[in-house]
């Protein structure tokens, strides 16, 4: 495979005046960005680098004193190619850090990546649970969410509207695994009960082979799909005769999907750590933005990477920054608290950042929803309710969660499956 290299130089050049040293000249930091921009996951890769670019154009291409090289590297949403195009980055272009990834599983692989050649890795979007749990890697910072974070109190919400028997339909890959592991375990712990857990290969399009096995009599079915089956899944669920409610993780329905949907989707509630229709300042103008510079709707994707410049840009103005001092780089990233577009956020004591979880109800709306160029009857989400400085662990000790397993294809068990 012909390996393609986009390096994007984001600051002008500067001259050094005869009398100045190179003391003088403005520090670079080289960051690695890692990204799906062809394959089935392309248009989120887009949407992933297009938030990182859009803060550096915000900063003429500097973090504080120091200028930013930015070289983009096209993972095709595979793991293998991730390691692959992070030891290029690190051998080669010797960057100081490196950006990225997509998947749980591609988080994982390079968090190892990360920790074999001592160079940090930022993880904006791979949710791996354990990456922040009980194998952390070391030279890695999570800026993004773990993938059972938004189902914890989305299991609450979802107990507290009566639901008690509920069917669970995820992608058979870890994050599909943490996400309906994390939602059941608090669910039952609610008293509720998860009747039937459905597993769809990673970029299943035809539902046909698992609609049968949701069972009519359930309360809900709680659905988690990326990519291509976030579209097919509940089209063929409603065309099915289904009539119960849909639950969702943050990919299920997210702003960067919703243009695609039709009236199926109606409905549809979903949890996650941001939504273009959260109503502040601060996301109105990042929405419009957006908007500005390509002509689509912000999404989660390009929130978290935007999130990211600007921690890593806080970060560059906290410390006197030593290239071959890794350590305090991530020491002082950890400090950081940020009022970021999605909301405030800290990192908590085992390294996942504490963020509020919004519910998030899909609907029509009847005009330009807030200025922000959203067309009359477009579906949108609506946030419903808010669960404020949710951390990984939620409402449980640390200590005491981290005794359980991850979540994973068998844990929990289905004992209410019939």
């Amino acid at each position: 495979m012909k390996r393609k290299c986009l390096a994007i130089f984001v600051s002008a050049g500067f001259a050094l005046a005869a009398a100045a040293g190179p003391a003088q000249a403005a520090k670079e930091i080289r960051i690695g960005f890692i990204a799906p921009m062809t394959g089935i996951f392309a248009q989120i890769g887009k949407d992933m680098s297009n938030g990182f670019k859009m803060y550096l154009a915000q900063n003429n291409g500097m973090m504080g004193p120091v200028k930013v090289k930015l070289i983009l590297e096209d993972s095709t949403g595979k793991p293998s190619v991730n390691r692959q195009k992070a030891i290029k980055l690190i051998r080669r272009d010797k960057v100081h850090l490196f950006v990225g990834g997509l998947l749980a599983s591609t988080g994982y692989a390079l968090g190892a990546v990360a920790d074999r050649f001592k160079t940090l890795y930022i993880s904006p979007v791979p949710a791996g649970d354990d990456m922040t749990q009980r194998k952390p890697p070391k030279y890695f910072i999570r800026s993004g969410f773990t993938s059972s974070q938004g189902s914890h109190p989305l299991a609450d919400w979802a107990y507290d509207q009566g639901f008690r028997r509920i069917v669970a339909v995820g992608q058979d890959y870890a994050f599909g695994y943490e996400v309906i592991g994390g939602f059941q375990r608090q669910f039952e712990r609610r008293g509720g009960k998860i009747i039937k857990k459905i597993w769809a290969k990673l970029g299943t399009k035809d539902f046909g082979p698992y609609l049968p096995q949701i069972s009519r009599d359930a309360d809900a079915v709680m659905a988690l799909m990326v990519g291509p089956s976030s579209l097919a899944f509940p089209k063929q669920f409603r065309a099915a005769g289904f009539k119960m409610p849909l639950l969702g993780g943050i990919t299920s329905a997210d702003e960067f999907i919703l243009p695609s949907m039709g009236d199926e989707a109606i409905g549809y509630v979903t949890a996650g750590q941001y939504s273009a229709a959260l109503e502040t300042e601060k996301n109105n103008a990042f929405v419009k933005e957006y908007q500005q510079r390509y002509g689509k709707m912000a999404s989660y994707y390009s929130e978290t990477t935007y999130t990211t410049a600007l921690w890593i840009h806080k970060t560059l103005e906290k410390i006197n920054w030593n290239p071959d001092d890794t350590a305090a780089f991530i020491r002082e990233f950890k400090k950081i608290r940020i009022n970021a577009v999605r909301g405030p956020l800290y990192i908590g004591s085992h390294g996942n950042v504490v963020q509020n979880i919004y519910i998030r109800k899909v609907q029509r709306v009847s005009g330009n929803r807030l200025g922000l160029g959203v067309r009359s009857n477009s579906l949108w989400n609506k946030v419903i309710r808010t669960y404020p400085a949710v951390s990984q662990f939620y409402k449980t000790p640390a200590e005491e969660f981290l005794k359980q397993p991850v979540y994973s294809k068998s844990y929990p068990g289905c004992k209410y499956c019939k």
